[in-house]
């Protein structure tokens, strides 16, 4: 495994510190440094138990298929109520028979909704625990469950490009170091886009039309998203939509479909009220995120990807070259949906393009927001920071 500089200096302070945040912008292959970790804490001649949590089923089973390409010889649960090829279970009995049964070392992959179910598991002894976009964990029915293992594991370690603070010590934050640690490593944006390991983004905003007197709402989102699409000249284009319902209007009720296939655009969605769906036909999670990455690898397919918030997150998804933002998000949101577009492509491929569409004064919150973040991590070189709710 051949680690770019920044990931041996993340993996050499995670040798030095038990605890601790690694804060490492969208792209920056935080991944591989929990796997070189691993790998490393595995040699041991004793059997050690490892886990790594994520924020929902879809990324749990992706980092565990990224683990398995460097790590063999264990065996494996997961922890949650999804589909996978390994042992699972949601049941503390089962989890417990599984884990004294087994000789060999282990990994548990498991979701921040699952991971008090390991926490029950009384018998479990974890060595060291991995918290994948840990801004997640702040959350209040999360928390204890973190707080947990940030004690009783012999390691612990917080990724995310996006930290998550308190200003009172009554909410939970990642500020509070008596749980998470200090900041052990934070890799600057701009470092990483120098050195090209990612792209920058390119801003764009642009003036859309109001809608017309008795002119409907999915019409005139449809002109939007095809001027939007014309606008853009790019082959893999990204759209976070308002709302699932704003997707199943302009894919049933629209000429959208038919414009982009006009064009020579595939589409795919994925939300869940109406599963995944490539050019009309309903396929399986695992199907749709093989096709978009097969899709993402072709420089020659044209396609748009419609999602509300699946895609936000974590998942990794190559080629796409640019995103369209229909709807607000916090600073997280945003950070997270600009680091889909701005992993390296093919040598065409000089930025990643965000693209706000702005009419009387929606829109221009959003564009705002989107361009405060842009400055904050690829300007100043600091992660969006964003702020819990009190």
């Amino acid at each position: 495994m051949q680690l770019r500089p920044h990931q041996l200096e993340a993996v050499s302070k995670m040798f030095r510190y038990n605890k601790g945040q690694v804060i490492v912008p969208t792209g920056g292959g935080k991944t591989m440094c929990m796997i070189n970790d691993a790998e490393q804490r595995l040699r041991s001649s004793i059997a050690r138990t490892i886990v790594v949590v994520a924020p929902r089923i879809l990324l749990a089973n992706q980092l565990s298929a990224e683990f398995l390409e460097f790590i063999t010889d264990v065996d494996v649960a997961h922890v949650h109520s999804g589909e996978t090829h390994h042992f699972s279970t949601t049941k503390t009995a089962e989890l417990e028979n599984w884990y004294h049964n087994s000789i060999k070392n282990i990994l548990i992959f498991t979701t921040y909704h699952s991971l008090h179910k390991i926490q029950e598991s009384l018998d479990i002894e974890v060595d060291t625990i991995y918290f994948d976009e840990a801004h997640n964990s702040v959350q209040k029915n999360f928390f204890p469950a973190t707080e947990h293992f940030s004690f009783n594991s012999q390691r612990c370690y917080f990724f995310t490009a996006t930290p998550k603070h308190s200003r009172t010590p009554a909410k939970a934050g990642m500020n509070w170091t008596k749980v998470y640690g200090q900041v052990i490593c934070q890799v600057p944006a701009p470092k990483l886009v120098k050195e090209g390991y990612i792209l920058p983004p390119k801003v764009e905003v642009y003036q859309s039309r109001i809608l017309d007197k008795d002119e409907l709402v999915a019409d005139r989102d449809c002109e939007q998203m095809i001027d939007s699409i014309d606008n853009l000249s790019k082959n893999k284009v990204l759209i976070c939509a308002k709302a699932t319902k704003q997707i199943i209007n302009l894919v049933s009720h629209t000429s959208f479909v038919q414009d982009l296939a006009d064009r020579g655009y595939s589409w795919m969605t994925i939300t869940s009220k109406t599963g995944a769906i490539i050019d009309g036909e309903k396929v399986d999670r695992e199907e749709f995120f093989n096709t978009l990455n097969e899709w993402g690898k072709d420089s020659t397919k044209r396609f748009v990807v419609l999602h509300h918030s699946i895609l936000s997150e974590g998942i990794n998804v190559n080629g796409l070259e640019a995103v369209l933002f229909l709807r607000n998000m916090d600073y997280i949101g945003i950070s997270q949906t600009i680091g889909r577009v701005i992993r390296l492509g093919d040598a065409t491929k000089t930025f990643g393009l965000v693209c706000i569409p702005v009419y009387s004064k929606v829109g221009i919150s959003t564009a705002r927001k989107v361009q405060a973040v842009v400055d904050t991590v690829f300007k100043d070189g600091q992660p969006a920071i964003s702020i819990v709710n009190n």
